[in-house]
């Protein structure tokens, strides 16, 4: 019996060693870095292109999921092409496809003005 538990536990041990050191499938991970690299900037250009009426610019990557292939999540500030137009941010949520296709999947609004209490 004792030996039955000691096997059940290594098992146990070595699937959780596993799963802390890949990515949760479906399951958003920090970006170690907020750094927009080469790469991202690529993957980001490569969705964008032919989007007119906005401005978008990436300023930091805040994150991954892994799916069938990867979403992605840049912080951007947006800005409406027109004279005088003044800059927010936007959450762009980008899926790169197991083939290297890119797009869109939403842009999300953030409002300087919503924000949550903590500790009341």
């Amino acid at each position: 019996m004792k030996k039955l538990v000691s096997v059940v536990l290594a098992v146990l041990l070595l699937v959780s060693a596993f799963a802390v050191a890949e990515p949760m499938l479906g399951g958003w991970t920090a970006s170690e870095s907020p750094e927009i690299t080469d790469e991202i900037k690529a993957l980001f250009d490569k969705a964008m292109e032919g989007l007119v009426g906005v401005n978008y610019v990436p300023v930091a990557y805040l994150g991954s999921q892994v799916v069938s292939g990867t979403n992605h999540c840049i912080l951007c500030q947006a800005t409406v092409v027109y004279p005088g137009a003044q800059p927010g941010y936007v959450l762009v949520y980008l899926y790169e496809s197991l083939d290297g296709n890119v797009e869109i999947l939403n842009i999300a609004d953030l409002s300087l003005g919503d924000f949550v209490e903590y500790g009341e």
